[in-house]
């Protein structure tokens, strides 16, 4: 199994915007593309509090491509994506991770 940790920097009060994307459609987008979610996270403590945190499972590397280009080009997705955004972007910056779990990880 492979994680992918994805973070989400969002500019200034537009966190609540985000959240309500992944809560209104860009979970059943996943769903609908077979995207596994492994969690999610908003920043309780620590350096930025408009940020959020999610982990993804893939079975493999081809996996997640091909999963991950169909649903970045899933015109619903881009609709969705436009919609959320009418009042201005969300995000300031976007990064990942593909993580393998070790072999005494609680997680595999």
């Amino acid at each position: 199994m492979i994680y992918e940790m994805r973070v989400y920097d969002c500019l200034p009060g537009r966190l609540p915007a985000l959240l309500q994307r992944f809560s209104e459609h860009t979970l059943a987008l996943w769903d609908r593309h077979g995207i596994r979610q492994a969690g999610f996270f908003t920043t309780l403590i620590g350096d930025n509090n408009n940020r959020l945190t999610y982990f993804l499972a893939w079975q493999s590397l081809a996996e997640r491509e091909a999963k991950w280009t169909a649903f970045i080009k899933d015109p619903d997705w881009l609709k969705a994506r436009d919609a959320s955004e009418a009042d201005g972007p969300i995000l300031a910056n976007v990064s990942n991770q593909l993580l393998a779990a070790t072999a005494f990880s609680a997680v595999q």
